[in-house]
């Protein structure tokens, strides 16, 4: 709170009250830095700017993670309609509203239950890009049954389920594998500023030490080994494969032609055999045949006998 009311009061100075101290920065290796300005300066600029405000509700949290990682805070983000994470707030017309009414008009949107004040004010920044949009961020300490509190509010709000799907908790801890917990967390999508809203009040109201956001960030940076593509390493080895598998095609096309031939002259062997010992069989019976001839006469058939006798009487 002490943090808060000295950059409340630091944007609440005029123009001629002296020369500013620096304005804090995130300084956080690897997030592009936003160009901070006061309150004031914000104030001054012209109607070409555009102002969103979103607010970061926190509280001490002593609660134990498994029994053995200190969770430290509870900080409220939400899960927005676009898939993106982000904080409670919007845009503000000035023509019509401060900057505090504005945020509260959004807040009973969204929460239904929380007004912020000027003490509430955190820091203002410049965002990038092609829209002129003035960043203003506001952070307000509750207790952890008056987070829990909102966190019930939140879900009848009217835009529960619509603009918001949900209110979500940032895991403030680092597990031992160096990503579970905030750079996991850090990984996910953030709509516009958010992120470095988020890193920014976590380094200046010291809830996490620089050193332990700069290695979240750092962990959420390395590159990540590529995802196995199965069918891309498929097709590698198949071309690879290929010429093998043309070898050994060949190879057992040789085989199997070589197996053909040798299975054709085994076909015909049997044929000449059987046609040779014939030949022999005949050449080898045709002696005994004569032999078997000239020893025995040749009788005469029965009609022969038969016709001749016959004869005789006749004559």
């Amino acid at each position: 709170m002490a943090a808060m009311g000295a950059m409340a009061a630091l944007g609440a100075l005029p123009a001629g009250a002296g020369a500013l101290p620096p304005l804090p920065t995130l300084g956080v290796p690897g997030v592009p830095e936003l160009k901070p300005l006061t309150r004031y300066e914000a104030m001054r600029l012209g109607p070409g700017w555009s102002h969103s405000c979103h607010a970061m509700l926190y509280a001490p949290n002593p609660g134990m993670l498994f029994g053995r990682i200190p969770l430290r805070y509870a900080v409220l983000m939400q899960m927005r309609f676009d898939g993106l994470l982000g904080f409670p707030g919007g845009f503000v017309d000035r023509r019509y509203w401060s900057l505090e009414d504005g945020l509260n008009r959004v807040l009973g949107l969204g929460l239904g239950c929380v007004r912020l004040t000027e003490a509430d004010y955190l820091c203002s920044h410049l965002t990038e890009g092609p829209h002129r949009v003035v960043a203003h961020f506001y952070a307000r300490q509750l207790t952890l049954e008056e987070l829990h509190t909102i966190e019930i509010s939140a879900v009848h709000s009217r835009d529960h389920g619509l603009e918001v799907m949900g209110m979500v908790r940032v895991p403030l801890y680092t597990q031992k594998d160096r990503m579970g917990g905030l750079p996991n967390f850090l990984g996910n999508s953030f709509v516009g500023t958010a992120k470095f809203q988020l890193l920014f009040a976590l380094k200046i109201l010291n809830m996490v030490p620089e050193e332990k956001l700069a290695e979240a960030v750092a962990a959420t940076q390395k590159p990540k080994k590529p995802a196995i593509d199965h069918a891309a390493a498929a097709k590698a080895a198949n071309e690879l494969a290929g010429p093998a598998r043309a070898g050994n095609e060949f190879q057992d096309s040789a085989e199997n032609q070589a197996a053909a031939q040798a299975a054709a002259e085994l076909a015909e062997q049997p044929a000449a055999v059987p046609e040779s010992q014939a030949a022999l069989e005949q050449l080898a019976a045709a002696p005994v045949a004569e032999a078997v001839a000239a020893e025995q006469p040749v009788q005469p058939r029965a009609d022969a006998a038969a016709e001749q006798a016959v004869a005789e009487p006749m004559e």
